[in-house]
């Protein structure tokens, strides 16, 4: 990764240069004047922010921001924040050939993508934004309330022999749903959130069991169709399962220490594992020398539970929020 504390070292010897042409001699102070009755000219405004702040991305992340986008909006009139969604993978395609100022990623950006940049002269750094309890869902109709990582990898694995739930392996089940077929859906190839669980999952980012409906970045596709399947099965991101709790199941997932639900408080105090992340967004360095840029990435910070509240996401702890708050001052020199 190229960090953007290059941006900052500009700025700090740009300081220097000030300093040394105010070293100078000074001219004389003028003669004192009577004093003046008039009362003291008030201070001039700041000056509105204006311009434009481009991000594209992950489907996870891109309900946060867009969330972050209308209250910063709303503040800041002058500035128009776009945010839209073409997955991490495709997010990373556009920053990394300098079309955007900012990538939503539910992942860390991939070597591939390191190099893409570095050959575009794209420096870059990211920010967490929120915290994320992937969550596998399940028919309401299933009665399984827990499934072990192994058994989730025996499933959505390369090569997978499960057909129907009576094929899973440790699964005590009514004879009635143990015949009922499997029916898989995901995300696409270019959804970090395919990569962050083929990679926890099954050990390899993009291993997965082919016979999976694809249903792109769509994660309300993946609801639909296990609601609607009997035997379906998805992974979707929290956001998305808190708002259609009740039209699909989410489960717990047992690591080998007991089964852990997908909980803001299990996220937060580590034991939802290995299925918490962090959510970030990645910005250049061209963008972070906008003030609009600046600005709303300081904002988002400054508002970072507030607006996780709205969109449905695990907030940052505030340990969380100073470290990505201080992570912003030295990018950026402020």
């Amino acid at each position: 990764m190229r960090s953007l504390t290059r941006t900052a070292a500009v700025l700090a010897a740009t300081a220097l240069v000030l300093a040394a042409c105010g070293s100078e001699e000074e001219p004389a102070a003028p003669a004192p004047s009577a004093p003046s009755t008039s009362a003291p000219a008030a201070p001039a405004a700041p000056a509105a922010l204006s311009g434009s702040v481009n991000l594209d991305g992950s489907s996870t992340v891109g309900p946060f921001q867009e969330v972050a986008a209308e209250l910063f909006m709303d503040e800041n009139s002058g500035v128009r924040v776009t945010v839209a969604i073409s997955g991490t993978g495709g997010g990373f395609d556009k920053f990394c050939a300098g079309e955007t100022d900012g990538s939503n990623a539910s992942r860390q950006i991939k070597e591939s993508e390191e190099e893409k940049c570095k050959a575009n002269n794209i420096a870059y750094d990211f920010i967490q934004v929120a915290n994320d309890a992937l969550s596998v869902v399940i028919n309401n109709d299933n009665p399984i309330q827990c499934l072990t990582v192994d058994q989730v990898s025996q499933i959505w694995d390369e090569g997978s022999t499960v057909t129907t739930w009576g094929d899973v392996d440790g699964l005590d089940l009514p004879a009635a749903f143990a015949s009922t077929p499997v029916t898989l859906y995901g995300p696409g190839t270019d959804s970090g959130t395919f990569d962050f669980f083929t990679d926890e999952i099954n050990g390899e980012s993009g291993r997965i069991n082919t016979t999976y409906t694809d249903i792109g970045e769509d994660d309300t596709a993946a609801v639909v169709g296990v609601a609607g399947t009997p035997g379906g099965m998805g992974f979707i991101p929290f956001s998305y399962y808190q708002e259609t709790k009740d039209q699909v199941k989410g489960i717990a997932i047992d690591d080998g220490n007991g089964c852990i639900e997908p909980t803001p408080e299990n996220v937060l105090g580590l034991t939802y594992t290995p299925l918490g992340r962090g959510l970030f967004t990645y910005f250049s360095d061209v963008a972070l020398a906008k003030p609009e840029t600046v600005a709303f990435a300081e904002f988002v910070l400054d508002n970072a539970i507030e607006i996780a509240g709205l969109a449905d996401f695990v907030p940052m702890t505030p340990e969380q929020i100073e470290v990505q708050r201080a992570k912003v001052r030295a990018l950026t020199g402020n």
